[in-house]
């Protein structure tokens, strides 16, 4: 349960080990099968901590405590990703995407993904105001996440296979989209 308006800070490396708290939790790590070594961690988020990789990685708050991660990023800066998206969906010019997890198991539920959502677009419109979309491709299987998405106002726009950020899951994809002016 949120207590209060969702914040967000940029991530710093002292989050690192409460980032690899959250990859252990169950219901995230079902989706996000990272490891959460200090080394994988430092090769995955350093980079962007540095502002040496162009995704904006921040911590999602609520009354002051982190309870989430969420990250977005310019299609465009992702070529190899742009060329796997390009059969399933047509990718508006300057689109964004963004990646999210709710770590903190009692945030869950409630409506937080969906208030996280909506808060990190409207901040995203403010970062980056020639964006004109944000575009999400979930796992089919991840069904909470994409009805968080779809309560935050995105529509679903394609079906198809894409690359699983977990290799357990099949390659079914569904994607989402949500463009500047509604």
């Amino acid at each position: 349960m949120l207590h209060g308006p969702v914040t967000f800070r940029p991530l710093t490396r002292a989050d690192l080990p409460l980032v690899a708290r959250w990859l252990e939790e169950p219901a995230v790590a079902r989706w996000w099968a990272h490891e959460t070594t200090r080394e994988a961690l430092e090769a995955d988020f350093g980079p962007s901590v540095d502002g040496r990789d162009p995704t904006q990685v921040l911590l999602a708050c609520t009354g002051g405590r982190p309870f989430g991660l969420v990250q977005r990023y310019r299609l465009s800066d992702e070529p190899g990703y742009l060329e796997e998206l390009a059969p399933v969906v047509a990718v508006p010019p300057r689109a964004l995407s963004i990646d999210y997890l709710i770590g903190e198991p009692d945030v869950r539920g409630g409506g937080a993904g969906t208030a996280m959502l909506r808060a990190f677009v409207a901040d995203s419109w403010i970062a980056y105001p020639d964006a004109d979309a944000v575009l999400v491709p979930v796992a089919a299987g991840n069904v909470a996440s994409w009805r968080a998405l779809e309560k935050a106002g995105f529509t679903r726009v394609a079906e198809g296979p894409l690359t699983p950020d977990n290799p357990v899951d099949p390659p079914d994809h569904v994607v989402y989209l949500v463009r500047r002016d509604g």
